[in-house]
């Protein structure tokens, strides 16, 4: 079977730079009030500006496939050569038809095998999987991964007028909607990236080998902790079909949820040394081997907690070795791993046979992914 490379690697932040300050005027005031709760989580999750596709008067200026489709424009290849385009977001913009099946009309290249992967986070790697294994499998040639978000639409405070409303005696005593709810709209912002694999390296600068790409999901033992679309009766999740359009509005239902005490308990244990544990029972691979450590996390507050893990996994990375653009770039989700890798790419940094070991958890029911590159 032949090797997979990872040929160009573009992205595309929507609008200008959004910082802390900012926020609350692309995103809205909930019931006329301030966020009770924005200062202390944006503290803890270290994130100074990020980018969103709605601008300050609230327009919408690009929606998931269109934003998806800059970011594969930018990497400025012959389009009608892609075999298979394979796309992964956490929102598309419709239930059906699907993702990448828009993007592929954004885009009006010729015909082509079209797949779209469905998850939170993890959904941009297993899109970049399935590309990966098309041409491992020898299927195509050229395939094109991507991992996008749109999600400042679903944050406006515009999405939870009718629930603030509805329970105005409970928002007269406390002005704010539920923590869960109230917690992501300080976390998440818009992207998109995009990957050019194929079967041969560049013939001249970098490229990066797939060693392998690993996913496991951990759903057999726990319960959901992010959602949308429903609603999370004692420890079952009741899909939005089994309530009335009256209660969409009246429960915010189609906003996203976290619950927060399950993520504080189980992310890091679970997704990276429980995770790792079982890939090195598969994998050979030391911690000495490595040369950069990519890890997706949603918060800073994560980053020390990560480290312990891997120290327990037996497969500390010390942290001068880690490379993230949290900061900078914003947590976009199934997006994060395509933007911070683009940015290591082209940052001059990288050297023949540097080793890049990629980290994406996924909160939905737990699951993570480890991948392990190589650079050309």
């Amino acid at each position: 079977m032949p090797n997979v490379y990872i040929n160009k690697i573009a992205k595309f932040l929507p609008n200008e730079p959004i910082n802390n300050d900012e926020m609350e005027l692309v995103l809205g005031e909930i019931a006329q009030k301030p966020s009770r709760v924005r200062r202390i989580i944006l503290r803890s999750n270290g994130i100074k500006q990020r980018y969103y596709a709605i601008d300050k008067e609230q327009n919408l200026c690009y929606n998931n496939a269109q934003l998806t489709a800059h970011a594969i424009r930018n990497l400025d290849m012959d389009l009608d050569t892609i075999e298979t385009l394979s796309c992964g977001t956490t929102l598309p913009d419709q239930i059906m038809p699907n993702h990448a099946v828009m993007v592929h009309g954004e885009l009006e290249n010729k015909p082509c095998a079209v797949i779209a992967t469905s998850g939170i986070c993890l959904s941009g790697m297993t899109s970049l999987k399935y590309a990966y294994l098309s041409i491992k499998a020898e299927e195509s040639k050229i395939a094109v991964a991507t991992g996008s978000e749109v999600v400042s639409t679903l944050l406006h405070a515009k999405n939870f007028k009718y629930e603030s409303e509805i329970k105005q005696e409970e928002f007269a005593k406390h002005p704010e909607i539920a923590f869960e709810k109230d917690f992501l709209r300080w976390m998440l912002s818009d992207g998109a990236g995009a990957m050019l694999l194929e079967s041969k390296p560049n013939p001249q600068g970098n490229s990066l080998k797939i060693e392998w790409i690993e996913i496991l999901s951990f759903a057999n033992e726990f319960d959901t902790c992010m959602y949308a679309g429903a609603k999370k009766e004692t420890q079952a999740l009741k899909g939005y079909r089994e309530f009335t359009q009256e209660q969409w509005l009246e429960e915010s239902l189609f906003s996203i949820k976290q619950d927060v005490k399950l993520l504080n308990e189980n992310i890091v244990n679970v997704t990276v040394q429980r995770t790792l544990e079982k890939i090195l029972e598969k994998k050979s691979l030391t911690p000495e081997e490595v040369t950069w450590f990519l890890p997706h996390y949603s918060s800073t507050y994560f980053r020390d907690e990560v480290y312990e893990s891997l120290k327990k996994a037996h497969f500390e990375i010390p942290m001068e070795k880690w490379f993230t653009n949290l900061t900078s770039c914003g947590n976009t989700g199934a997006a994060s791993i395509y933007i911070m890798l683009e940015e290591l790419f082209h940052s001059g940094k990288l050297n023949k046979s540097d080793k890049i070991l990629c980290y994406v958890p996924e909160s939905g029911r737990f699951s993570s992914s480890f991948m392990l590159l190589k650079v050309v």
